[in-house]
């Protein structure tokens, strides 16, 4: 079996699950282009609390974690099935430094079926989604990643599902600005040059890069599931760019692909 690549979408607004726009345009083509996954393992910025935990149930739900939105955003089902087995198979490979617990009642949250709708809009590739432990530093979470990437010589596609820059706080309400602002630009272009050169050190210890960290990952939960995916890469593979751009000023949509 081929192995697949890892990919992390840079998923932003959740509006984006009804766009049709670039964004929306190039999560679709990349689906289309990459082999057919067996299933997929999501990691999502907002499935964030104490632990670690695996969705083991076989119809996870779809579940519409935001307010304020279009009724017909909360409309909006991905009734992809779930896969038992594969949450076995992560709580196997994490054995060793997590203690996975199976959870039978979150379900799928929108940083993963806001993307998916657009990747495989038929819901029919089964999906797993993998808690981020939010007691827990970065490189743990890259430790994990790193125990996770034999899922993609088994036909799993690992997504991770965030922003490289997340700050709402700084956000352009109301004028959805695609030019970000200088800090978000330096950051963004700093943590591409890492993965292109296969340096992973600094994405681990993001704080280490100064103001333009703080402000771009003023909270990890955003920025932690590139961890999961830049940590599967192999020596001999690089890292690209399928989308590009950004929102508000503070949010990169920044997509990464490994292999």
């Amino acid at each position: 079996m081929a192995r697949l690549p890892a990919i992390f979408f840079g998923h932003g607004n959740p509006m984006n699950a009804l766009y049709d726009n670039v964004f929306t345009n190039a999560w679709s083509a990349l689906g289309a282009r990459i082999p057919r996954p067996r299933a997929i393992l999501a990691v999502s910025a907002h499935w964030y609390l104490p632990g670690t935990h695996v969705t083991a149930m076989a119809r996870p739900r779809t579940i519409h974690d935001f307010g304020g939105f279009p009724r017909e955003l909360y409309d909006v089902q991905y009734p992809a099935p779930g896969d038992p087995a594969l949450a076995s198979r992560v709580q196997e490979l994490l054995a060793p430094v997590a203690a996975v617990s199976r959870d039978e009642h979150w379900g799928l949250d929108h940083g993963t079926w806001s993307v998916l709708v657009h990747a495989y809009p038929d819901a029919d590739v089964p999906v797993v989604q993998l808690a981020i432990d939010e007691t827990q530093a970065p490189d743990f979470h890259y430790e994990l990643g790193k125990r996770l990437a034999p899922l993609r010589d088994e036909g799993v596609l690992i997504a991770g599902s965030g922003n490289v820059v997340h700050n709402l706080h700084a956000y352009a309400w109301g004028r959805h600005a695609s030019h970000q602002f200088d800090w978000a630009l330096r950051f963004e272009a700093r943590a591409r040059e890492l993965l292109a050169a296969h340096d992973h050190g600094p994405l681990i210890d993001y704080e280490s890069m100064g103001e333009d960290a703080v402000l771009s990952v003023p909270t990890p939960e955003h920025y932690l599931p590139l961890l999961y995916v830049a940590a599967t890469q192999h020596a001999d593979e690089t890292a690209t760019f399928p989308v590009e751009g950004g929102d508000g000023g503070s949010i990169s949509m920044l997509s990464v692909q490994i292999g």
